[in-house]
């Protein structure tokens, strides 16, 4: 696990962009795939200027996305289909039809889990997994539980990630309280991992899951079993790993 130190958030976008950006460079019909809330926003943006000064294209990728809420159709303006339609996809040249997100709308969950996890399947997996990471370590929408769920699922949401999300709902009883997720087998099949965490709030967060024990109580604990994964965060989040494991992190700011 490679951890990367950012002075703040907009140089930690900066720096996630440019790793995404390296991937479509080398390989133009990369799979990606993607994360949705707060912590991307900076680096789609990044991605964005990139895009519109001719430095990448996207037209031969393909985009796979984390998570959807349970219930919200596409158009909702809190669907992630939306969030991604409006932060990243309409702004660039990937094509419509080579993204992917899971259908929120669709009831049947055991079929619609099955199809989605077929859908990745069929890419030939994800070369290079974008992902964030909740105050509780979930990953994804992978909450703490007693086992590491492998495959694409649909969760109930903890109360604190209920709480969490209630920010971009006009009252707290809007938030979705079930979301279909990639499984953590899904993501540790990506060929590389990028998470960014950014805020003073991430920082206990991270120094679990970097320095704590592998366990289903802490899903990004298991990012420690993967054999390439990149971690970029802010002077904030990484407070706590810079006080007690400052030997984890490269690119330390000069004293």
């Amino acid at each position: 696990m490679k951890i990367i130190y950012a002075k703040d958030y907009d140089e930690l976008s900066r720096k996630a962009a440019n790793r995404i950006a390296a991937q479509v460079i080398l390989k133009s019909e990369s799979v990606l795939g993607l994360a949705t809330g707060s912590s991307p926003l900076g680096t789609y943006r990044r991605l964005i200027k990139l895009y519109e000064a001719g430095d990448v294209h996207f037209s031969k990728c393909r985009a796979v996305n984390l998570d959807e809420y349970c219930g919200l159709p596409e158009e909702n303006t809190q669907s992630y289909a939306y969030f991604m339609k409006e932060n990243l996809f309409r702004h660039i040249d990937i094509r419509p039809e080579n993204t992917y997100i899971p259908d929120g709308m669709n009831r049947d969950m055991e079929g619609e889990c099955g199809r989605y996890e077929e859908t990745v399947r069929s890419l030939g997996g994800v070369d290079l997994q974008l992902l964030g990471i909740g105050h509780n370590g979930h990953i994804g929408f992978n909450e703490p539980c007693d086992f590491f769920p492998k495959e694409t699922h649909c969760v109930e949401l903890s109360k604190q990630t209920v709480d969490a999300n209630s920010r971009f709902f006009p009252k707290r009883e809007d938030v979705p309280t079930h979301a279909y997720t990639m499984g953590i087998g899904t993501i540790m099949a990506a060929k590389k991992i990028l998470l960014i965490a950014s805020g003073e709030a991430k920082a206990p967060i991270l120094l679990q899951m970097a320095t704590g024990p592998v366990c289903p109580q802490v899903p990004a604990s298991i990012l420690q079993f993967h054999s390439d994964v990149t971690v970029i965060a802010d002077e904030d989040a990484l407070d706590m790993l810079m006080e007690n494991a400052p030997y984890l992190i490269q690119e330390l700011p000069e004293l």
